[in-house]
């Protein structure tokens, strides 16, 4: 193997003898730094060390072309020093390009992942297309920091989203480093949403009155499309969750029980719904299309409608309310119950809650509801009358 002092003018001039398809020039004043010519002209910087187990390896600096000498030697120091203390720079490097960017590991192993066992994937899925990835898809996980992520959090409150969707950013991004962590994706170390507060969650308390009601109802009834009317008429009128509505097939109905089965629903188990007079009328008057199983297909696909926000969008705005949430139906469906009396226990079976404290948001009580229950204590004392004369007091 041929030494020389490696120069700036030796670099430039050197070329590969005849016959060889490249020669190694060792330096002789910096150990193990070399020049590699190849017969094609090219040239490139190595350096070569001993690991921590005694094998001798060989690191890439760069091509000659691009480096100076000076650079190289500064790098190739670097490298061998690094040996020395324990870290092969060949294996980091290594390591370095497995590091896979946010975008790959949502790819290849969050979303495959979520997909087989979290039934709300798909709130996770649009969040990271429409909110996390555009902005930080492209960066290196090693590379991604607290700051830009409380930057994007901030873009969207000023954008005027909700806390549930800027929370909902941080809580999906928190989840993946986690994952990542447990799973040893290279280049994930500390969690870097760990020093992002979540906001505090607004909780919207939003109920129907009976006047807001009767103009819903009216706005409903007149709407261009009334597949998608039909399916929100059963939402006010059953307090079911949009999906159990829009996936609704004609053999999921037991018209004597009636009953509409959901097969699974948000707690994972099968759960009916029970018809009211009105919903099982509702029922009767849809058309069933041949062929297809859905109550209310969309004329569009003929399949579920994935999502009723443009016709509920006219719904409410004709019926002059612009801040009901199509989910206030619900809400106003358990508060009609809870106001006329309908203990938490029988509403919480009606909207399908596995506990108590789910139902509990929903029991929403008027000062008059208020004002009734406390004249029923007031009567029961009076009716117990006053104590008998003689009798001892505490």
């Amino acid at each position: 193997m041929p030494r020389a002092l490696l120069s700036a003018a030796f670099v430039k001039s050197a070329v590969c003898p005849d016959g060889l398809k490249k020669v190694d020039f060792f330096d002789s004043e910096q150990r193990g730094f070399m020049l590699e010519v190849r017969r094609s002209g090219g040239k490139t910087y190595y350096q070569r060390y001993t690991d921590e187990r005694g094998r001798e390896r060989q690191f890439k600096i760069g091509p000659a072309d691009v480096l100076s000498l000076t650079m190289a030697r500064r790098k190739a120091r670097t490298a061998a020093a690094e040996a020395l203390v324990g870290s092969d720079p060949q294996e980091r490097r290594a390591e370095m390009r497995t590091i896979p960017t946010l975008a790959e590991l949502v790819r290849d192993r969050y979303l495959p992942h979520v997909k087989s066992y979290k039934r709300s994937w798909c709130t996770d899925e649009t969040v990271l297309r429409i909110h996390i990835l555009p902005a930080l898809g492209f960066q290196y996980v090693d590379l991604v920091r607290a700051e830009p992520i409380a930057a994007l959090v901030e873009r969207m409150r000023e954008k005027g989203y909700a806390t549930g969707t800027t929370n909902r950013v941080v809580i999906v991004l928190r989840h993946i480093f986690n994952l990542a962590r447990k799973w040893r994706v290279p280049g994930v170390g500390e969690n870097p949403t760990a020093g992002i507060n979540l906001a505090p969650d607004v909780k919207r308390e939003r109920f129907l009155s009976l006047e807001e009601a009767q103009h819903l109802i009216a706005s409903i009834e007149q709407d261009e499309n009334q597949v998608a009317a039909k399916a929100i008429m059963l939402l006010l009128l059953t307090g079911a969750r949009r999906n159990e509505i829009t996936h609704a097939r004609w053999d999921y109905l037991d018209w004597e029980k009636r009953t509409l089965l959901v097969p699974l629903a948000k707690s994972g188990k099968p759960r009916s719904i029970a018809l009211n007079a009105a919903a099982i009328e509702l029922l009767r008057s849809i058309p069933r299309l041949d062929l297809n199983p859905y109550i209310l297909p969309s004329p569009l696909t003929g399949e579920p409608s994935p999502s009723l926000f443009f016709p509920w969008q006219r719904i409410r705005t004709r019926a002059g309310l612009p801040d009901l949430r199509l989910h206030d139906l619900r809400h106003s469906f358990a508060s009609f119950l809870v106001n006329k009396g309908v203990s938490l226990y029988v509403v919480q079976g009606l909207l399908g809650h596995a506990h108590t404290k789910y139902t509990q948001r929903y029991a929403h009580l008027t000062p008059d509801t208020l004002r009734d229950a406390a004249e029923t204590v007031a009567s029961v004392i009076a009716g117990a009358g006053a104590p008998t004369q003689g009798a001892s007091s505490i």
